[in-house]
């Protein structure tokens, strides 16, 4: 009956299910007294809202992951960022590989619909080049991050750490395990952490079919296609932007400033206390948010390659000129998705701000945009009002981080039954502006 059941299933249905079920299954493995740190106490809201945060790799905290989990809890905590960063997907489509089974179509179909690919070529191979990429950039991301934590840890302690640390800045969450809520904030001077962890979130946000050309056409920028080329122009932008707004609006180092605008884009990391943010700052931060990364990758927000095709749209529209970058032409049908993805993201996010603010009437508007915001993009940053939430409000937060790691595309077609209208209508004229 089960098997009957997944064959009526759409992939967007599938793979909703699969998140769902990762999710519960981490909180209930949270809740385990091996789990829990001697002294420490774990409501199963704040387990449910660790195992949300994990596998949609946010990063947004109920407890310290540091101070609430035991070393076994901590690695359960990694091991469910690791699942959600590369999707439920591709992590089962590796685990039948290696048993040494063949993929059927519907998991081909599952894998090309997680990943955003074009066609159902050459998924298998796709997929053994995620889990190797993956693995040979995590390692050596540990490998650089140990040189710094072990001049304050044992050894032993500092290689965990290291590891954690980098499995979470690849997937964009952004984790700790430090204890303390501090998280990076001890290191804001740190150039080769900074620079590691910065190296990490651009890898994992700028999409896994990206890292493969790059890799493949050996760097040259002319041999690139043309969604490669938007990635890459657009995140380099948003980087060099956001560095400079941050540097300008808050009393912090360029180092601080790059860092923050590498984190923003879905990681979630900090090395100063956003609660001393100006608004203008936060501003700058929810924007950067918002964006997010880019298609297959890690991150989260309305992505990228969304804000280049809406920006390609209005100006088209503004100057009544064709779509076209890099020496091609954008598809008139990708601004009708862009400008979708985009709206729906604005309606979740002022539907998820009013309602925390109806449920925690003494936050201020910032910190509730901030909050929810940073939900949406699967970011994780904070300005330190998530413990202290409502069972109410970090029920919404978990639903937010959820959409947002689907993304809101995905959980409109769950309720789409329709195989078509049988009826046209005659077009009508409606004024506009």
């Amino acid at each position: 009956m089960l098997k009957r059941l997944f064959k009526r299933l759409s992939p967007a249905r599938i793979i909703a299910l699969g998140f769902a079920l990762v999710i519960l299954t981490g909180s209930g493995l949270l809740m385990l007294p091996c789990c829990i740190n001697q002294g420490q106490t774990l409501r199963y809201i704040d387990a449910l809202y660790t195992s949300t945060s994990a596998v949609c790799v946010t990063g947004l905290i109920a407890v310290d992951a540091g101070d609430t989990f035991t070393p076994l809890g901590q690695f359960i905590v990694a091991l469910l960022i690791q699942v959600g960063g590369l999707g439920v997907t591709s992590v089962g489509a590796g685990i039948i590989m290696l048993m040494g089974k063949r993929i059927n179509l519907k998991g081909r179909n599952l894998i090309r619909e997680a990943s955003n690919l074009d066609s159902g070529r050459g998924i298998i191979r796709f997929v053994k080049s995620v889990l190797v990429t993956t693995l040979t950039i995590e390692l050596i991301g540990a490998a650089l991050s140990f040189i710094v934590f072990v001049q304050d840890f044992p050894p032993l302690k500092a290689a965990w750490v290291s590891l954690f640390h980098s499995v979470a800045a690849f997937n964009n969450a952004g984790f700790d395990i430090l204890g303390n809520l501090q998280n990076l904030i001890p290191y804001h001077d740190d150039v080769l952490l900074n620079l590691v962890t910065c190296a990490l979130i651009f890898l994992g946000g700028i999409g896994f079919l990206v890292i493969k050309e790059i890799i493949g056409k050996r760097f040259r920028w002319k041999a690139l296609s043309m969604h490669a080329r938007v990635v890459l122009s657009v995140s380099g932008i948003l980087l060099a932007g956001g560095t400079l707004l941050l540097k300008l609006t808050e009393d912090i180092s360029w180092l601080q400033a790059m860092f923050f605008s590498f984190s923003a884009r879905t990681a979630g990391f900090s090395t100063a206390p956003l609660s001393n943010f100006s608004a203008a700052g936060l501003l700058t931060l929810t924007v950067l948010m918002f964006i997010g990364a880019s298609p297959g990758s890690t991150g989260g927000g309305i992505k990228t390659s969304t804000f280049f095709v809406l920006l390609q749209g209005i100006k088209s529209a503004a100057t009544n000129r064709s779509e076209k970058a890099f020496h091609y032409a954008v598809h008139r049908e990708s601004f009708r998705k862009a400008a979708t993805v985009a709206i729906m993201g604005i309606a979740v996010v002022t539907v998820g701000t009013f309602l925390m603010l109806v449920m925690e009437p003494g936050l201020d508007f910032i910190d509730a945009l901030v909050e929810v915001v940073s939900a949406f993009g699967t970011v994780g940053l904070s300005t330190g009002i998530t413990p202290d939430l409502s069972v109410g409000s970090k029920l919404l937060s978990i639903l937010i981080m959820y959409t947002g790691r689907l993304g809101p595309m995905t959980i409109a077609t769950l309720w789409y039954f329709s195989k078509g209208e049988r009826v046209e209508y005659p077009c009508g004229n409606i004024a506009i502006g």
